[in-house]
């Protein structure tokens, strides 16, 4: 038998079940767990509250966009305004199909043939991008979510073996043995649970706004593509 196991399992005032007390009764090994379960809460919360302000913003902006788009203002105009700011969702994909364009005519090109092309692949160079943006440390809370319980259920076996060693070294089965032990061998499950629920929920939540948000810039690419081409045509019949 270990004896500093047993010492550790068995530190600590007897009876006191706050959760300060429980973490400082607990074995070396689930006081890691536990804060490393708490450290991964924290950073998750942080990741969750930096999305929802982006993807709100990323809606204001595309909002705003397609309204002035639509509104019938000129292209030309409307890429000087946009292009001398940072641009971001479906201005950045206007910026960058209006910069192919005009880059090509500012050459003196005189064939526009696979200038369609080049504008449609800019377009879906710049959405894998704006996309990549959205996503970027979603795969934090998809681990979280998925690794949290395991942790927590690896402190909690922990916990629960450093118990069993202190009950056979004491020699006494008596509830007030028993319980310390089994208290904070479960608060790392607890905690693990914690962690990984509001990860896994918010985790899918804006997986699904990260794809709504992808369809409506592909939308607007394909209308954009099809305004471009169409232009393309008219100058070259001219």
């Amino acid at each position: 038998m270990n004896p500093d196991v047993v010492q550790t399992a068995l530190a600590g005032p007897a009876g006191d079940f706050s959760l300060f007390g429980l973490f400082w009764q607990a074995h070396i090994v689930v006081k890691a767990v536990i804060l490393g379960l708490i450290f991964a809460s924290i950073w998750c919360w942080a990741i969750i509250i930096d999305k929802y302000l982006l993807f709100a913003r990323v809606r204001r902006q595309m909002d705003h966009f397609e309204n002035v788009f639509w509104s019938g203002q000129s292209l030309e105009e409307l890429y000087q305004q946009v292009s001398s700011r940072n641009a971001s969702g479906i201005a950045a994909l206007f910026v960058a199909a209006m910069r192919e364009w005009k880059r090509t005519y500012e050459s003196g090109v005189r064939s526009l043939h696979g200038l369609g092309g080049r504008i449609d692949r800019v377009m879906d160079v710049t959405l894998a991008r704006e996309v990549d943006r959205l996503e970027r440390r979603l795969l934090v809370l998809a681990t979280v979510g998925s690794a949290g319980p395991f942790i927590g259920l690896f402190g909690t076996v922990w916990g629960i073996m450093t118990s069993f060693q202190a009950i056979a070294a004491a020699e006494n089965t008596n509830l007030a043995v028993v319980a310390p032990g089994i208290a904070e061998a479960l608060l790392a499950t607890a905690l693990g649970l914690l962690a990984a629920i509001p990860a896994v929920v918010f985790y899918n939540k804006f997986s699904g706004q990260v794809a709504r948000l992808a369809t409506r810039m592909e939308g607007f690419a394909d209308e954009f593509a099809a305004i471009l081409s169409r232009q393309i045509d008219e100058r070259d019949a001219a």
